[in-house]
Order: structure tokens, then C-alpha cells, then sequence
């Protein structure tokens, strides 16, 4: 008999929640999605280092000598989401999730501005954007903003949904996804009340997204649901057939070594059949049933604020792994303008093959442009490359 993980990818997309190339090569998911959590936990693995300084690097060198390690850090946030994206996505057929910054969830415009900015680095690496969602928290101002990027081809993925208005009105903008946060909702539930456990089916979380998920299909939304945030598989097993699922490698795992049988829970045929009343969402509607909705409420602000948290520092963790590059480049420059000195014997800025002292083999590897003479800016970089060479 199949695991339950092949049974539930044979009606529901399983997504990746992880910034780790290697569960996404384990798990094979169809889409992958991360944000700053995630991708501050990769960036501190030993296997990724190379993917991290090469950002720094790029980074470091487009925003200027005058830049502060603060600065380029900031800068190279958007560009590292992006070149774990690319990773991803070499190995997933699907689309993956990137997130704009928290900090930017109330403010339309400057959401719109680095969605363009996060698709114009994917387009640049040849990309389209068909395989990227642009991932935004679903306060009023950011599903106003996913509602211009979608008109423009831009696909958007809401996150930090935690109440049926806010899914509401994304599926009058026209979103392409969203996902509603089912361990999160159930963690509020537990604190407020005290209760230290609930059976599967009767999960808040999974009674919301059930919710969300049979409205959107009694009024044909064509808006995806993506279940998020799991606590335990039960969790998962009450939402298989939800459109969407993104699972931790944890889970996926738990998932893998079980061959249960698994009975579909969600079905548009019996959502069809059910008694719904439709709700217009507007602004006001909105801000109401979001103001009586205190785990909504809470749950939001809370979300925002911790990826903030978690932005910060990544930003911090950049800014410390950017200095210690910058101290051993600056001690490489030093040392190649040492040697520099040492070779260039008659002091006119070139070093020649008569005054160069090594071997024919190493001036014509550091000899960039081939003019039979070496400037000190061949000799950084070349020695710069052999001690590199030398560390590895």
C-alpha cells in the first residue's frame, strides 16, 4: 500500500515549507515556499555559505564603497530569497513562494514596488514569473497591492490569514493563493482557553480552513487554498483534498512512514451542496469582521511582527558574515599591493614578465587581458584566487 504522503499527493499539492535544498530533493513536493524564518535557519548551514557570500559579494559591490555592512545587508535580503528560489526551483516542477519584506505590510505602494523589484531578479535569470509567487501578509493595504500585481501578471500568494474576511477579499481581488495558518490558530485557541488538546476534525485551525475552503468553492472562487502552519499530521489528514498544502520536512517524513489508509475530507462536490451565505467584502466589511475577530486580530499582528524579528536578524547575520569577508579581502588587497611592490621594479604601475620572479604558468593565469605585463589590479585578484585556492 502507498504512504500516506503518496496518497495525499494524489488530491492535494504537497508544498515544501523549508529553505532547505536538501528536504525539497527528499520530499520531491510540486511547490516550495519559505520566508525570513527559513531562509535565516539555511543561510546558517555550512552547505550553503557559498550561495550566501556570493549574494554578499553582489550586493556589496552594487550598493557602494560609501554602503554600510547594515545597508548591503538590507539590500542582499531580497536577492538571497531569490537565489534560494532559483536553487528550489531546479528542482521542483512547481512555483516557489517569496516573501516581501514584513516590515512593508500596511503600505501598498512600497509592497507593489519590491514585488516588481523581486520579479524583475527571477525574469533576469531567466525565470518567468508564471513559476514565482509573491508572498504578502493579508492585511487590507497588502491584498490591495496583490490585487494590482495580479492584474499585471504578477501571482501572489497571501499569507498570515487567519479569518474568513480576510480570505473573502482575496478572492474578490483575484488572488492566486492563499494560506490560511492552521497550527497558529490552534495555538491561540489553546492559550485562550486552556485546553491542552483537540481532536483532529474539531481543531480550530482546521474548522477555519475547512470554512474558507467549502465557501470558495460553493460561489466558484478560483482562488487557491493553502493549508499552512501544522502542528501534528492530524491536522493534515482532516485537510486532505484542500487545494494546497505546505508541510515541514518533519512532517513529510511522518507522513512518508505511514501507509494508513487516507479518506478525503475536502470535496468541491459537497461544498457545492452546502448552505453559504455570500458576504461582499469591502473596506469597512473588512475592518469590521477583522475588529471582532480578536484571534484574527492577534494572530496577525503577531505574525508580522515575528517575521520582522526574523528578518532583523537575518539582516544582523549578513551584516556579521559581510564583515568577515570584507576583513579578508582587505588583508588579501593588502598583501597583493606588498607583492606588487616587491615585483614592479622600475615603479611605472606594471609588473612585466622580465621582473616577475615565479613561474611562466602563474603570470599567465593572473595576466587577465593577455598584454604580456601585470597591473595590481590582475595581482589582487589573482592572489586573491590563490589564496583561496590555498584555504580550500
Amino acid at each position: 500500500m502507498s504512504n500516506l504522503l503518496e496518497q495525499l499527493k494524489s488530491m492535494t499539492t504537497v508544498v515544501a515549507d523549508t529553505g532547505d535544498i536538501r528536504a525539497i530533493e527528499q520530499f520531491t513536493p510540486q511547490d516550495a515556499t519559505t520566508n525570513p524564518s527559513l531562509i535565516t535557519a539555511a543561510a546558517q548551514m555550512p552547505e550553503y555559505q557559498e550561495i550566501v557570500d556570493q549574494t554578499l559579494i553582489q550586493a556589496s559591490q552594487d550598493a557602494g564603497k560609501d554602503a554600510s555592512a547594515e545597508e548591503i545587508a538590507t539590500l542582499a535580503f531580497d536577492r538571497l530569497a531569490v537565489s534560494f528560489g532559483l536553487k528550489i526551483l531546479e528542482i521542483i516542477p512547481g512555483r516557489v513562494s517569496t516573501e516581501v519584506d514584513a516590515r512593508l505590510s500596511y503600505d501598498t505602494e512600497a509592497t507593489i514596488a519590491k514585488a516588481h523589484q523581486i520579479i524583475a531578479q527571477y525574469e533576469a535569470a531567466g525565470v518567468s514569473r508564471d513559476r514565482v509567487l509573491i508572498k504578502i501578509a493579508s492585511t487590507w493595504e497588502g491584498i490591495k497591492a496583490a490585487e494590482v500585481l495580479e492584474q499585471e501578471g504578477i501571482h501572489c500568494n497571501l499569507t498570515l490569514l487567519f479569518g474568513l474576511h480576510q480570505a473573502i477579499a482575496c478572492a474578490e481581488a483575484g488572488i492566486t493563493l492563499i494560506s490560511p495558518f492552521v497550527g497558529r490558530i490552534l495555538d491561540w485557541y489553546k492559550k485562550e482557553t486552556g485546553k491542552e488538546s483537540y481532536a483532529a476534525a474539531e481543531d480550530p485551525g482546521v474548522v477555519s480552513v475547512t470554512t474558507i475552503y467549502n465557501y470558495y468553492k460553493k460561489f466558484g472562487y478560483n482562488t487557491e487554498v493553502m493549508g499552512a502552519s501544522f502542528r501534528n499530521v492530524g491536522e493534515i489528514l482532516e485537510l486532505a483534498g484542500c487545494d494546497l498544502l505546505t508541510i515541514s520536512p518533519a512532517l513529510l517524513a511522518e507522513l512518508k512512514a505511514s501507509t494508513d489508509k487516507l479518506p478525503r475530507k475536502l470535496d468541491p462536490a459537497k461544498a457545492a451542496d452546502l448552505a453559504i451565505e455570500k458576504i461582499s467584502m469591502d473596506k469597512a466589511t473588512f475592518d469590521q469582521m477583522h475588529a471582532g475577530d480578536r484571534m484574527a486580530t492577534d494572530k496577525l499582528e503577531e505574525g508580522i511582527s515575528g517575521f520582522t524579528k526574523a528578518l532583523v536578524a537575518l539582516e544582523q547575520l549578513l551584516a556579521e558574515r559581510l564583515e568577515r569577508l570584507q576583513s579578508q579581502e582587505s588583508a588579501e588587497t593588502s598583501a597583493a599591493a606588498d607583492v606588487f611592490l616587491v615585483y614592479d621594479l622600475d615603479g611605472d604601475g606594471f609588473i612585466t614578465r622580465e621582473e616577475w620572479l615565479g613561474t611562466d604558468a602563474v603570470f599567465d593565469a593572473m595576466d587577465l587581458n593577455k598584454d604580456g605585463k601585470l597591473s595590481a589590479e590582475e595581482m589582487g585578484a589573482g592572489l586573491g584566487t590563490m589564496l583561496h585556492l590555498a584555504k580550500a
